[in-house]
């Protein structure tokens, strides 16, 4: 069975009326597959607080900017991190330049454009891609 790999801040991690929340409906989405789900960050410890990273409902993941998630290398560690191989993942992410990380390692990505906010397009991607 496929991880989820789901971008974190501004994907997962809204921002409404100045504080960092869970995006309840994608929440919903996401807790509709039975897959194991881990969020990917560059976080370092300021703002693991401020996206309140520590009350995440799935396992997090960050290399605290080093490197980057528009480094291969950002992929790399995670894979290794977590004993996965590119094929049992899929991700979807908002930063264009951190997709086409990925997906230069053979990661199967989906750019979702956090200001559109397309839910049923996520949906289809996790559902084509499961």
């Amino acid at each position: 069975m496929k991880t989820i790999l789901v971008d974190a801040a501004y994907t997962f991690i809204i921002e409404e009326n100045g504080a960092f929340e869970i995006f309840d409906e994608m929440r919903s989405i996401l807790d509709a597959f039975p897959n194991r789900k881990i969020l990917l960050t560059g976080a370092n410890d300021e703002q693991w607080r401020k996206y309140k990273l520590d009350r995440m409902p799935y396992e997090v993941f960050t290399l605290k900017h080093n490197p980057e998630k528009t480094d291969p290398m950002y992929y790399e560690a995670m894979l290794k991190h977590f004993g996965l191989a590119r094929d049992e993942v899929i991700y979807f992410e908002h930063d264009l330049d951190a997709v086409k990380s990925a997906r230069s390692i053979g990661i199967k990505c989906y750019h979702y454009d956090s200001g559109k906010r397309d839910l049923g397009a996520l949906k289809r991607f996790l559902s084509e891609n499961l």
